[in-house]
């Protein structure tokens, strides 16, 4: 079966395109419906194909799809223009206010308040929204192809850290250009402002705190057995697991149906040519798993597209898993938060160890670089940063080495901030 495990609040899944990821989706959300449980299944994914899955019409409005075989399902397309236009007018207009308050001019005002990553912002905020708006039980979120999703995942972090940069203290700095302006309307707008980013900032926070608790949510990875695919599957989970999100486990769709030999030896070219792929499948399959993917499981390549509720529940029924969970979760543990420890160098001289706990492949690109208090990761195409506790801030980087458990990063304590 397709999810036998108990999820949490939120299941999101992301593929690279073309690997049937909105198939999957809507199957794990028909298939739970038709246990009983009530259902959400949203996309986000631009290109709006979870309508032609279900075989129904969507709007981003949620709608209960109406289907005679299954009850409790609701689905919507998000439109993250129409968010776009709803929500982030104000915000943007008092952005303009603060900037030209600061002296910056109207022109380089608006290029600076029409941010890259707003809508795809507006369609996670609306996620969070729904998911705690309705009825149902769990909701499943058909997001866009990998890359996008990775982006879209990271950011009310990098919003958050962009919000810090551009007003580090918001509040006191309004306040203190008001001394050279007149009027209580005036006041009134710069208070608005300040206001508006503080909002901005929470929500932010509680974004990312809802996306990090594996309790609420997950992450389900779809693939086609291929070594391209593969090789960006393992990127993505090691991408991820550096923003501290769950990866639930792994779907492998389009595997080919493992033939056994016909009668009388009469195979034939094509069964030959069967064999030969559903083997060379096997072997990328077997590669994931090795490299610490979680609960793999496979669903093999149908005749006839899975069009329409039942067709998607009948799909969900042939989805088995091919290696069971080493703990029994049904799933991958949460990655574990950056710990500090103490130890010494080679020649005895006290250092700290910080250790993140990374799924690194041996061809990943791992860059590091310190900035004032954070050290920039920047691993299988995602960065972030990691704020540094005081005592790392103290110290100088030395060096970095991968373990059993991930990246594990040297300081050295700076003679120039420690007292002797």
């Amino acid at each position: 079966m397709i999810c036998d495990d108990e999820y949490g609040r939120v299941l999101l899944f992301t593929g690279k395109g073309g690997v049937g990821k909105t198939t999957v989706a809507a199957a794990t959300a028909a298939h739970l419906a038709a246990r009983g449980r009530k259902v959400l299944v949203v996309s986000t994914d631009p290109a709006h194909s979870l309508a032609d899955a279900l075989a129904t019409r969507l709007g981003p409005e949620v709608s209960e799809v109406d289907c005679d075989a299954v009850s409790g399902l609701w689905a919507a397309q998000l439109d993250p223009r129409a968010l776009v236009d709803r929500s982030w007018h104000r915000l943007r207009t008092h952005l303009g206010t603060v900037l030209a308050g600061a002296g910056v001019d109207e022109l380089a005002a608006e290029e600076l308040t029409a941010l890259p990553g707003v809508e795809e912002l507006l369609a996670l905020t609306e996620v969070h929204r729904l998911a705690g708006a309705g009825p149902w039980d769990l909701v499943v979120v058909d997001c866009g192809p990998t890359a996008e999703t990775l982006r879209l995942l990271a950011l009310p972090e990098a919003f958050a850290g962009y919000l810090e940069r551009l007003f580090p203290t918001h509040r006191r700095v309004v306040r203190g250009l008001l001394a050279g302006l007149a009027g209580s309307s005036a006041v009134r707008r710069w208070d608005d402002t300040a206001d508006a980013l503080g909002r901005l900032a929470d929500h932010l926070a509680a974004l990312r705190a809802w996306l990090t608790d594996p309790a609420t949510t997950r992450v389900r990875l779809v693939c086609t057995p291929e070594r391209v695919v593969a090789a960006e599957t393992r990127r993505t989970l090691t991408a991820l697991a550096l923003h501290g999100i769950r990866v639930d486990g792994l779907i492998a769709n389009r595997v080919v149906p493992d033939f056994t030999d016909p009668p009388g030896g009469m195979g034939g070219p094509a069964h030959d040519w069967l064999r030969a792929r559903r083997a060379e499948q096997d072997a990328v399959l077997a590669e994931l798993r090795a490299a610490g993917v979680p609960d793999v499981r496979v669903v093999e390549h149908l005749a006839a597209e899975p069009v329409g509720v039942p067709a998607l529940v009948a799909l969900a029924g042939r989805v088995h898993r091919v290696t069971a969970p080493a703990d029994g979760s049904g799933g991958a543990a949460a990655p574990a938060p950056p710990r500090v420890s103490r130890g010494a160098d080679a020649a005895g001289a006290p250092e700290y160890l910080l250790h993140l706990a990374l799924p690194l492949a041996g061809d990943d690109d791992l860059d590091l670089a310190r900035v004032d208090d954070e050290l920039v990761v920047t691993v299988a195409g995602g960065r972030r940063l990691v704020a540094l506790p005081p005592v790392l801030r103290r110290c100088v980087v030395t060096g970095a080495e991968l373990d059993q458990t991930g990246l594990v990063v040297r300081f050295r304590p700076d003679p120039a901030l420690w007292m002797g």
